[in-house]
């Protein structure tokens, strides 16, 4: 039941960058919230509404490719739409305390449409 709420909570947090309802997101985030990706390491609630909730202004959806509760986590990977069009996949793990989120890590994936060919890599040398 409880991987069932999570996996809810989760979907409510992302649909609150769509929506730009950032009230919505706050009573799904605990005062103890931290957040880590590639940029940030382990950044409190406040911060994280300060960098990170400007971006809802850029998002335009989600469409979760993976939503796999595991305890007290859950695993999402997503294809990310942006406003003006373009296309990111990440994951991320969302813990959860109760009903709400109290620790977000990111791991950031690619841009859609790859922007190395089938098959290539991008040489980062260039």
């Amino acid at each position: 039941m409880n991987e069932e709420r999570n996996v809810a909570v989760a979907r409510a947090s992302y649909n609150a960058y769509v929506t730009k309802d950032r009230s919505a997101l706050e009573r799904l985030i605990a005062d103890d919230f931290h957040f880590t990706s590639p940029l940030d390491n382990r950044i409190n609630r406040a911060t994280y509404f300060e960098r990170c909730w400007p971006n809802s202004e850029r998002t335009a959806g989600f469409d979760f490719i993976h939503l796999v509760p595991a305890g007290d986590c859950v695993f999402v990977t997503y294809e990310g739409r942006a406003v003006d069009g373009k296309r990111f996949r990440n994951t991320e793990i969302l813990t959860f305390r109760g009903s709400q989120i109290i620790d977000v890590e990111v791991y950031f994936g690619w841009s859609i449409p790859h922007e190395a060919k089938a098959g290539g890599f991008i040489d980062k040398d260039e």
